[in-house]
């Protein structure tokens, strides 16, 4: 795992809050997708968000792309809120900072060639001039692993595996010379014979290019395969943050502990809980969100939220299990 120094940040998130407001006829409901998120990415790092459907994960993500604008925080890089500096996303910023979404043939358009959706990538970042178009694109389907790349140019998105789809969007992605990769869920959707491919290749990269992830995921086996670090969400709130080993061999939070439990019994963390209690968000109020269904539960942990506190194992920890 790489060696994270402390004054090597990419990317600081502080204190993100998202509020959706839906309208039903009179009534309106506040949801609060995201509570006073805070973490940061180092050079070079992985660090992988968990957590169940709903938990804040993908909007996380979406704000840091810039694709959503919070309700309130700030977003950090290379020592800049951009949030404050960039009210209207710049093309660098959009330039360093790509996504790699979930759903490889939703990403793409099925009117256009592979070939079109690469070069079009180069042409609007100026990464290469029209001369240079062909061999680019070649290039980055040959690092992706997409063989041989003149024919693969050519094809279409539904000419294409689920694999082969999102080895086209990694290579979109790196097309632009980006320095953080936003890997939403990027394996969930394909066969899992192949997951491993994907994950290896998004290793290689890191490697060979020095690329920093932001990897999101329900999976804990991927995220100790493939992160050094490890936040956990739950109902929009980070429950518990650590290095990935530890944290994963030793869950801390009650949470956490569910999560390792249930991939370790087979199961599927990202699922609904047999009770039927979701962790999509919660409504405006006091208390720890996960206080329904936990295990542990004591009467201030309905009144009162825990704040994150650093355990003996070094992780941060919101449960009041951990006070003093």
């Amino acid at each position: 795992m790489t060696a994270l120094l402390e004054d090597d940040r990419l990317l600081e998130v502080r204190h993100l809050h998202k509020t959706f407001v839906s309208r039903s006829g009179l009534d309106t409901v506040r949801v609060q997708a995201l509570h006073d998120v805070s973490f940061d990415v180092q050079r070079g790092e992985v660090l992988a968000i968990v957590g169940e459907s709903g938990s804040g994960k993908t909007t996380t993500a979406r704000i840091i792309a810039r694709l959503v604008d919070p309700s309130s925080g700030e977003l950090w890089w290379k020592g800049k809120n951009v949030l404050e500096s960039e009210r209207v996303p710049s093309l660098a910023y959009r330039s360093q900072v790509q996504m790699i979404f979930q759903d490889p043939f939703a990403s793409l358009n099925p009117v256009h060639t592979v070939g079109y959706h690469l070069e079009r990538a180069l042409r609007r970042h100026g990464k290469a001039r029209r001369g240079e178009l062909q061999a680019r694109v070649h290039a980055l389907l040959e690092t992706v692993g997409l063989l041989p790349p003149a024919d693969v140019a050519r094809k279409f998105p539904h000419q294409l595996s689920g694999g082969q789809r999102q080895r086209v969007s990694i290579a979109r992605a790196l097309a632009v010379d980006p320095e953080l990769i936003l890997a939403d869920e990027p394996t969930s959707m394909l066969d899992v014979s192949i997951r491993i491919d994907i994950l290896n290749l998004l290793r290689g990269l890191k490697e060979q290019r020095g690329l920093a992830y932001l990897y999101i995921t329900h999976d804990l086996g991927s995220a100790r395969y493939l992160a050094d670090r490890v936040v956990v969400m739950y109902a929009g709130h980070v429950v518990e943050v650590g290095p990935s080993g530890p944290l994963l061999d030793q869950p801390a939070h009650p949470y956490t502990q569910l999560l390792e439990a249930a991939c370790s019994s087979g199961q599927v963390a990202g699922t609904p809980s047999p009770s039927g209690v979701r962790a999509v968000g919660s409504p405006l109020g006091a208390g720890c969100p996960f206080a329904a269904r936990c295990p542990s539960v004591m009467e201030r942990c309905r009144r009162e939220l825990p704040p994150l506190r650093k355990i003996s194992t070094g992780a941060l920890v919101r449960c009041h299990l951990y006070d003093g």
